[in-house]
């Protein structure tokens, strides 16, 4: 439960002086022995904590996923496997799971999604990466716009949708092979646009580090790079910046 709403819940009357008070006793994270459940994340950063499932032993993630489930009635998986999603499925029939981002999610109904994030994609290739990235902003409440397969070798496709892309508080640009996409909307737009380089290409990509070296070497200004594949990370910086964006906007 965050601050304010312990807050609020006592100036209602729902909870005592008592309870509230041993709700600001609480250690910070909560001892799993294997884990240590970091419980004051969001009210510190604004984002609750996310499970990161590849390599986890299924009792860990299984008690882990149900912590925080119970914490804050939603949580947020990455890198997650179909055998994985059978194991939390068990015992919380309401997860859902996306083959293709590999996001295992419990999502509150009717949440509001905020400003818009515009994330866009070389190619079909990239699409397994740039859902990571989108079903993580959405997570966290932004609007994303998905703008797939706009890729340099047809750059007409990519002009076709400018506008959209312009409107964006943050564009997210991800692409393999060479990574040229990031460079070419960096020199199109006025927001930030967050680079992900992605495995996708033949043997001289070296499993995205072409793509990499090309994104941080952008002559583009506005580009900011993340790791190969990295997805989650670009959801996440993506939806800081569009959270700002908002406040600036309501001021």
């Amino acid at each position: 439960m965050e601050t304010r709403k312990v807050l609020e819940k006592l100036k209602e009357g729902l909870i005592s002086v008592d309870e509230a008070e041993s709700y600001f006793k609480k250690k910070p994270y909560e001892e799993m022995g294997y884990a240590k459940i970091d419980s004051s994340r969001e009210i510190r950063t604004g984002f609750p904590e996310v499970v990161f499932c590849s390599r986890k032993a299924d009792e860990h993630l299984l008690e882990i996923y149900k912590r925080l489930y119970e914490a804050n009635g939603e949580v947020l998986g990455t890198r997650a496997n179909a055998h994985q999603y059978e194991v939390i499925k068990d015992e919380l029939p309401q997860v859902v799971y996306d083959d293709i981002s590999h996001i295992l999610k419990i999502e509150k109904k009717d949440k509001k999604h905020i400003g818009k994030i515009a994330v866009c994609t070389a190619g079909t290739a990239d699409i397994s990466v740039a859902e990571e990235a989108s079903q993580t902003a959405e997570f966290f409440g932004s609007y994303v716009e998905r703008i797939y397969d706009v890729g340099v070798a047809g750059i007409h496709r990519l002009l076709s949708r400018i506008e959209d892309i312009q409107s964006a508080n943050c564009i997210v640009a991800v692409a393999g092979m060479e990574g040229a996409l990031a460079s070419v909307l960096g020199g199109m737009v006025e927001n930030p646009v967050i680079a992900v380089p992605t495995s996708v290409g033949y043997g001289a990509s070296f499993n995205g580090l072409s793509a990499l070296l090309t994104m941080i070497n952008s002559c583009a200004n506005g580009i900011a790079v993340v790791n190969i594949d990295s997805g989650y990370r670009a959801g996440y910086l993506s939806t800081q910046i569009n959270r700002l964006a908002q406040k600036g906007k309501c001021n």
